[in-house]
């Protein structure tokens, strides 16, 4: 008798230029221990960083390519050969440029989250207090282009890229039926716009930013999916913090403590939809590695080394820090 396969969904979550690093070895491990290659995945979620990272494995971006790449190694073949990428620079470095000082982001958002408040995350609201962004991202949408066939959303069945409307307050999953259709390039612009630090990104007309000002993660929308397995990669989610001395990265592991929380509901509506959820977040090593500033480039390597040993351990392990495997 011929069995049945299964039908998976992969979540790429967001945590900037060091979470990127950390997700390329977390998806490592999930191909060496699993045997399971990204772009295999039924369904590919992607927010902030990891929707650039989930658009490349979608366009057939290997791991060992985007590993390799990583470390300044010339790719010769598959979509990224020969494409150049400065990673501590390229989205405008470790620290944000002066905002736009001409009052809230968004005060459409602010008058929405006022009637519906109770509706929206706290960080979906706090986004509408914080001055415009003055960064560019201009540069992701030209990777973008570069590795995604001509007038295609992706070469991938099934590639949701996660937004927050800036006006009326929801969250968008570009790639769905429900969902505007838009340039690729453009929806991931979107989903990486950090408020306060990127301009926002304006397409036919509505004004989008980060999908992480809903969610860093967005796992429940695949609630819905009738999959049968979840991997969730997740570079803001820890389960093992580490006592750094920095005032400020301590508030930074305060901060990740409120969205592995989040992360944690979000897994449960998945599991109980009938899906098998293995969720990977950093260790208290990987946590180290990175420091307090997530966009701080200069430790990328360091993070990428660590995360492909220790991302590797807790898969194998199949329960030390960093992963939760529930169902």
């Amino acid at each position: 008798m011929t069995s049945i396969p299964l039908r998976r969904g992969l979540v790429l979550g967001g945590g900037g230029v060091l979470g990127g690093a950390w997700a390329v070895g977390a998806l490592q491990a999930v191909r060496d221990v699993r045997g399971l290659e990204p772009q295999d995945f039924d369904i590919i979620v992607g927010t902030s960083a990891g929707s650039v990272l989930g658009t490349l494995v979608a366009a057939g971006v290997s791991v060992d390519a985007l590993r390799d790449h990583q470390f300044g190694i010339p790719i010769t073949t598959g979509p990224l050969a020969g494409y150049t990428w400065d990673y501590e620079t390229a989205t405008g470095g470790p620290r944000p440029r002066m905002p736009k000082l001409r009052g809230p982001g968004s005060v459409r958002l602010m008058a929405s989250s006022l009637r519906h408040g109770l509706r929206m995350p706290p960080t979906a609201v706090l986004s509408a207090f914080l001055p415009e962004g003055n960064g560019s991202l201009e540069r992701v949408g030209h990777l973008i282009d570069a590795i995604t066939p001509m007038g295609e959303w992706s070469p991938h069945a099934a590639l949701w890229v996660v937004a927050l409307d800036y006006e009326g307050g929801r969250r968008v999953v570009f790639g769905r039926e429900d969902a505007p259709r838009v340039p690729l390039s453009l929806a991931v612009q979107a989903s990486c716009a950090i408020p306060g630090w990127f301009e926002p990104v304006v397409i036919e007309g509505r004004t989008y930013v980060d999908g992480g000002a809903w969610s860093a993660t967005s796992v429940d929308v695949l609630a819905t999916a009738g999959l049968d397995e979840v991997i969730v990669i997740a570079p803001m989610v820890s389960f093992d913090i580490d006592e750094p001395d920095s005032l400020l990265t301590r508030l930074e592991r305060r901060w990740r403590g409120q969205i592995t929380r989040r992360c944690a509901g979000e897994v449960r509506e998945v599991e109980a939809a009938g899906a098998l959820v293995t969720l990977l977040g950093p260790g208290r090593e990987d946590l180290e590695a990175m420091g307090g500033n997530i966009m701080d480039g200069r430790r990328r390597r360091q993070v990428l080394e660590t995360s492909l040993r220790t991302s590797r351990l807790a898969i194998e392990a199949g329960g030390s820090p960093g992963l939760a495997q529930t169902g």
